[in-house]
């Protein structure tokens, strides 16, 4: 595994760390309890040390779970990244929850959820602008980071790549940026990038198989189940973005390597990119992933050399 420094905190994470969106049941299966074990069990051993959840990956049921892992485990081994600003309802319905009396009660259910009594990266996620400039907010979170709640504050910006709270970030004190990025959506090349390389920012690159999609696995035509996020995709759109894939197989990616291998070391190669979140619903899928790191070169600007 290789490390990078991520921004201005005083964290060094691993290249690949591990989304886990897919332990709320919103990716197609329900995860037990010695399942989520075996996969953290698997990142571990790898050399990952970057947990990505968040509040409504399920009503804090990812974070439960990840939770009775590390009260099993050292706490102290992994770096807790979850997120704030939804209220999960049911499985594809949320609720925006931004005030800064909502929030603290997100803060305290996630912890108690974690069974722990710090998250070392604490993000606002993908909320609109409206929620962001609001001044009390991110004075109640500054006070939770000074009681030592929170180590560090970063944002989870929408899709779209919102300029705005990226150039806010040194403001409010965030010291990271996670967005989607993937050889299928390069838009932050466009003018986050630049930003988050200006204030010297992690960047957190979600969703860098594209949803999967560039994993390898899936044909054009291929159907997704009614409990997979992916079923209420668009269907034309998905169907595009398949041909897609199979062009970027046949012409760039070298014959006899793995395609998710390869589109996750692609998203590690922009000088900005310092670590992959990918989600794993095996042990399997997580040494494959892990793989990726092999890859990442030592040149980059954020790498750590041990």
């Amino acid at each position: 595994m290789r490390y990078r420094r991520l921004g201005k905190t005083d964290l060094n994470v691993s290249v690949v760390g591990l989304g886990t969106w897919q332990f709320g049941g919103e990716w197609g299966m329900d995860f037990t309890q010695s399942e989520v074990d075996a996969i953290l069990n698997k990142a571990k051993e790898l050399g990952i040390n970057l947990i990505d959840t968040a509040e409504c990956y399920g009503d804090h049921l990812s974070e439960s779970l990840i939770g009775d892992y590390l009260q099993r485990d050292r706490r102290e081994d992994w770096i807790v990244a979850t997120k704030f600003g939804h209220h999960f309802h049911d499985k594809f319905s949320r609720t925006d929850q931004y005030g800064p009396a909502e929030v603290l009660q997100q803060l305290d259910q996630s912890l108690k959820a974690l069974k722990t009594d710090y998250i070392d990266l604490y993000q606002f996620h993908s909320g609109p602008n409206e929620a962001f400039d609001n001044d009390d907010l991110w004075t109640m979170l500054d006070k939770q980071v000074q009681a030592g709640k929170i180590r560090h504050l970063g944002l989870s910006i929408a899709k779209n790549g919102n300029l705005h709270q990226t150039e806010s970030a040194s403001k409010v004190n965030a010291k990271t940026i996670q967005v989607v990025y993937n050889r299928l959506d390069r838009k932050p090349e466009e003018e986050v990038f630049a930003s988050c390389q200006q204030q010297d920012l992690g960047v957190l690159a979600r969703v860098p198989l594209a949803s999967g999609y560039l994993s390898g696995k899936y044909k054009p035509g291929s159907v997704f189940a009614g409990n997979d996020v992916r079923h209420r995709h668009d269907k034309q759109h998905v169907a595009s973005l398949l041909e897609q894939v199979e062009e970027i197989k046949r012409t760039e990616v070298p014959e006899g390597m793995d395609m998710a291998q390869w589109a996750l070391a692609w998203c590690l190669k922009h000088p900005a990119v310092t670590t992959v979140i990918p989600g794993s619903k095996s042990p399997a899928q997580v040494e494959a992933n892990a793989k990726a790191a092999e890859l990442a070169s030592d040149d980059h600007p954020q790498a750590v050399v041990k």
